[in-house]
């Protein structure tokens, strides 16, 4: 256990890197760390850095194991499956793909239109931007590994259940015509080198840098604002803990925001070291995610309102419930 929380601290949370900059801090810049000016650059810099390397490390290991599981091994898999089983494996596959809520639907319409059942899609759907497995390590990073495997299995059976009832419920006459008739090409499976992986998951790190540096870098600065400047009195006045409604406030806010699940994180950090609720931090988050408006957007191009309509009810009110149940019971995993 001693050697776990050793390499835990330094290979994850990065000790090393946090007094490496509380030193740059205090003796390069002349900043005291109690301040809220040194406070806030330790904050960002710290956290930028340490998201940066992580995020590239696991964008690469993740996308050299997705390599093996291209569109047409993944709807070939899926098609094997009936009922729940192929909900939750849509949902677990849908864990492996680092994707944003935007960036999955384009596979959303391919799995559709190449025959799967709808509900199974949604699953992937509702799975993929909120439970990729580089946003659990860096989850971990932050808080710990029962919070992050938590949240593991919250996402899941949210993707699972929302999925099974969308099925139950057969709407598929409220998918727009033109996904079904816009079939994905039956293309063979590329026998791929450990070269030509190599060079795919150094290609996605890139991609993917280049496309949530923005929001890693807004979400920081937010973070680093709400833990230096922002009174706790405030904050616990709208988000407190006692607040009966401060879930309901988070997932309503988070839903016209638009970030990736790793320009959240550092939000949900500060939010929770001053003194909010970890399912209100974690609902912001998960409601930013799952519920952003651009993807919403996207999404009406492709079902209709009533579709639209019950896929936003299904995941907010869940999110609402896991909000609420990691309020109640979440000192127990801290």
């Amino acid at each position: 256990m001693a050697v776990f929380q050793f390499l835990n601290d330094q290979l994850l949370k990065m000790v090393w890197l946090s007094d490496l900059v509380r030193y740059l801090v205090e003796n390069v810049f002349g900043l005291d760390m109690g301040t809220r000016l040194g406070g806030s650059i330790h904050f960002f810099i710290y956290d930028v850095i340490k998201i940066f390397i992580l995020l590239s490390v696991l964008i690469f290991s993740i996308s050299y194991v997705q390599s093996y599981f291209p569109p047409e091994r993944t709807k070939k898999i899926l098609g094997r499956f009936t009922g729940i089983k192929a909900n939750i494996l849509g949902a677990l596959l849908g864990t492996i793909t680092p994707f944003c809520s935007c960036s999955s639907i384009p596979l959303f319409i391919g799995f559709t239109s190449a025959g799967l059942p709808l509900g199974v899609t949604f699953s992937f759907l509702i799975s993929s931007p909120l439970v990729d497995l580089a946003s659990v390590i860096l989850l971990a990073s932050i808080f710990n590994w029962s919070i992050a495997l938590a949240y593991v299995v919250v996402g899941i059976v949210l993707a699972v259940i929302g999925g099974t009832i969308i099925s139950m419920l057969k709407l598929e006459e409220y998918v727009e015509p033109f996904v079904y008739s816009n079939k994905m090409a039956e293309l063979e499976e590329e026998q791929l080198t450990r070269a030509d992986r190599i060079e795919f998951s150094k290609n996605q790190v890139r991609d993917i840098v280049k496309r949530v540096w923005k929001y890693i870098l807004l979400g920081v600065g937010i973070g680093a604002a709400i833990h230096n400047w922002i009174p706790e009195s405030l904050i616990s006045a709208v988000l407190g803990q006692d607040k009966w409604y401060s879930v309901l406030i988070a997932t309503l806010v988070g839903v016209p925001m638009y970030a990736d699940i790793f320009g959240t994180l550092p939000i949900a950090e500060a939010l929770v070291l001053k003194g909010v609720g970890l399912g209100t931090a974690l609902a912001f988050m998960m409601s930013v995610t799952a519920l952003s408006l651009p993807s919403l957007i996207m999404l009406k191009n492709v079902v209709k309102t009533r579709l639209l309509a019950i896929f936003f009810s299904i995941v907010t009110i869940g999110i609402i419930i896991i909000g609420y149940t990691f309020n109640a019971f979440g000192y127990l995993l801290i």
